[in-house]
């Protein structure tokens, strides 16, 4: 059996393009939540984990003095940095970096990111004791992920659900979760917002070329799904669902 990490790097190495265009990963709301979230200062250094198509050290470049854009997989830290450079921004650096052991010293950054990817980590809490290490006192850490639902029966529907379209997912967190992992690592919890994302099925199937058995079985799921993934306009084109996501924001002490 391949391994979670491995696993994340084959898929997304094979879909990089696909993140860097997708629309679900370049709203502009989202985006901007986050950045009105972390208030960041001209003067900062910033450190976006997990960068994926790029997009939030993209939206955050113009802020800081300087952005490290980092992932694992590396064909889509290079999409990243193509869709950034072709933008003209020059402050932002491309670095290859596990998010369980990040490659950069104690007390470096006043700020890091991670947007919609910390549900394919194996060891979320490690992520979070990473960030803590490399943040500087004062620094904050700024979070968006898919957010689990309280009630396991529906936690388990949801999450099986997006394991079968894209098997490196591999668990979302409840708003308390997130607490805890924050305050274990010693970064006091600033702000949490929740928000309801409503997801296209036919780009969200595709982004992970899924085959016709798979999205026929997804489709089957839809029927009976919980009301926490609200589906709507099912058995035509424009049937979707949503994922409720958690934004966070902590302060090292």
């Amino acid at each position: 059996m391949t391994d979670p990490k491995t696993l994340s790097q084959q898929r997304f190495n094979q879909f990089a393009q696909r993140y860097v265009n997708s629309e679900a990963h370049t709203r502009t709301d989202e985006l901007g939540r986050l950045v009105e979230m972390a208030q960041p200062q001209a003067h900062w250094t910033m450190l976006d984990v997990a960068t994926g198509g790029g997009h939030t050290a993209l939206a955050f470049a113009p802020h800081v003095a300087s952005v490290i854009a980092s992932d694992i997989a590396q064909q889509m830290l290079e999409a990243a940095r193509v869709h950034i450079t072709e933008q003209g921004v020059t402050n932002v650096e491309f670095r290859y970096a596990d998010a369980e052991d990040l490659p950069f010293d104690d007390d470096a950054f006043d700020l890091v990111t991670c947007r919609i990817a910390p549900h394919h980590f194996p060891n979320a809490a490690r992520f979070v004791q990473e960030v803590a290490r490399v943040l500087k006192v004062g620094g904050r850490m700024v979070i968006q992920d898919h957010l689990r639902s309280d009630d396991p029966t529906v936690a388990d529907y949801a999450e099986s659900f997006e394991r079968l379209r894209d098997p490196s997912h591999n668990l979302a967190f409840t708003e308390g979760e997130w607490r805890a992992m924050f305050e274990a690592a010693g970064l006091v919890v600033e702000q949490v917002r929740l928000t309801i994302k409503r997801i296209p099925f036919g780009p969200w199937a595709e982004r992970q070329s899924c085959s016709p058995e798979v999205t026929a079985e997804l489709l089957e799921r839809l029927r009976t799904a919980p009301e926490w993934m609200m589906v709507q306009e099912l058995d035509t084109p424009d049937v979707s669902f949503v994922n409720h996501n958690i934004y966070i924001s902590g302060r090292k002490a």
